[in-house]
């Protein structure tokens, strides 16, 4: 059954609040912190599984890392990494194999 686009907003909108209170917090500033960091990722965590993927919800992911890495955790068993970008790897993995290349031919 699709989600009421007016849902979604409101979701998207808790989601994002609950993304930005979730950046500010330092979950080793105190124990009253880590508690209320636990409960904000908590509540994220919950709302997050419940968003409707799609390029709204990849957005705000793109602009919270901590909301990202948290989606991706909860979606791990289906997804993976999902959300680390491959290119890094990518060109890492081909400036090896360049180097060694130019390495054998220098031989």
């Amino acid at each position: 059954m699709p989600t009421r686009p007016e849902r979604l907003h409101h979701d998207l909108g808790a989601v994002l609040a609950l993304a930005r209170l979730l950046e500010r917090l330092d979950p080793g500033a105190s124990e009253r912190a880590a508690a209320q960091y636990r409960q904000v990722a908590s509540t994220l965590g919950a709302l997050l599984d419940a968003a409707e993927p799609g390029p709204a919800l990849n957005a705000l992911l793109d602009a919270h890392p901590a909301a990202a890495e948290l989606y991706e955790n909860l979606h791990y068993a289906q997804a993976g990494l999902c959300r680390h970008a491959l290119g890094a790897s990518l060109g890492s993995e081909i400036a090896a194999v360049d180097l060694i290349r130019r390495a054998r031919t220098r031989r």
